[in-house]
């Protein structure tokens, strides 16, 4: 592989830049030359969060253009709308299948899209996954992020065991085993 370009976007509190992190740590652990970029927007308000991966075997630029991106994680359904434009014609778009109301919408200044999962399929490779209901049913709603990573996993590369082993060393210790189920629910989904 020549270059893999990675956004992850979700809103704060979702788990995004421990996603990125772990995506970043195992593309390291391959060998390969890793940039990552973290934008927080207003993260710890529930606001939009945005990072980019980037790794090959020489990356220069830690910053994903509008339109180079391979793989596009969004823990939220607007979120994916919303940076859907930074997407490759043949790259894949992985949705965690959920409504979190932005402020504008909740004071009422706008209204949040309908069929955000059904527009998205018109231009692009889209799969979805209700990551908040498998993480509930495993008994830990923190580890949706470690779901949605499962199925991206399928389409970044690197086997199972690559992405286990990074999981182990990045998430706190006690949460090792429920992060690996939700990881591994999200990649046999």
């Amino acid at each position: 592989m020549e270059k893999m370009n990675i956004m992850v976007v979700g809103v704060g509190g979702q788990g995004t830049l421990l996603t990125s992190r772990i995506i970043g740590k195992t593309a390291l652990e391959a060998g390969y030359d890793v940039k990552l970029s973290e934008v927080h927007g207003m993260a710890q308000r529930g606001g939009s969060v945005v990072t980019f991966v980037r790794f090959g075997k020489s990356v220069s630029e830690p910053v994903v253009e509008e339109g180079e991106a391979d793989v596009l994680i969004a823990f939220e359904r607007l979120e994916a709308l919303r940076y859907a434009h930074f997407l490759k014609k043949d790259g894949v778009i992985i949705v965690n299948d959920c409504r979190i109301d932005p402020m504008t919408v909740v004071i009422g200044a706008s209204e949040y899209p309908e069929n955000i999962i059904e527009t998205l399929k018109k231009d692009h490779t889209v799969y979805t996954i209700d990551g908040g209901k498998i993480a509930k049913e495993l008994g830990n709603s923190k580890v949706l992020n470690s779901v949605v990573l499962g199925l991206g996993a399928k389409y970044i590369g690197f086997s199972k065991e690559e992405w286990i082993k990074i999981i182990e060393k990045t998430v706190p210790p006690k949460t090792i085993e429920i992060n690996e189920k939700a990881f591994l629910a999200g990649y046999d989904n």
